[in-house]
């Protein structure tokens, strides 16, 4: 069976969440207190509205010249964002990640936002299976 978003690439999360309103300086401080390199954005119902990532911050706050404690990141995010469902397989998830250009992405689930996976995590997953399989082979004498 293949592997899945979720349980196999993330567990089902606390989720960093901010909203359109919310200043980029205010959401960059949290990002870099929390070490992550995106954050999806919420209405106030909670609803994905867009997402905010670093890349974000140098294409569309500096690269603008843009004062980042006047500018809201509902100026900025990159709304309606692609989203994949947790159970989508982790190669249908890269494969739209590496068509699409970005390194992250919101799993929502029956409209409301779960999760988000990063490359990273999808990377982790995929060769942490690849272990185990090498590791079950060897053990059956097939290696």
């Amino acid at each position: 069976m293949p592997q899945t978003i979720i349980p196999d690439a993330v567990s089902r999360q606390s989720l960093v969440t901010v909203h359109p309103g919310d200043s980029v300086r205010a959401v960059v401080h949290l990002m870099t207190k929390r070490h992550i390199g995106a954050v999806p954005v919420v209405d106030a119902d909670g609803t994905l509205a867009g997402i905010f990532t670093e890349r974000d911050v140098m294409c569309r706050v500096v690269d603008r010249d843009l004062d980042p404690h006047d500018t809201t990141i509902g100026q900025v995010m990159t709304a309606a964002p692609t989203t994949a469902t947790p159970d989508w397989p982790i190669l249908k998830a890269l494969e739209h990640m590496a068509d699409g250009g970005y390194r992250h992405l919101p799993v929502v689930e029956d409209g409301r936002l779960v999760a988000i996976v990063s490359i990273r995590d999808l990377y982790a997953a995929v060769t942490g299976k690849l272990e185990d399989d090498i590791l079950a082979l060897s053990s059956s004498g097939v290696v």
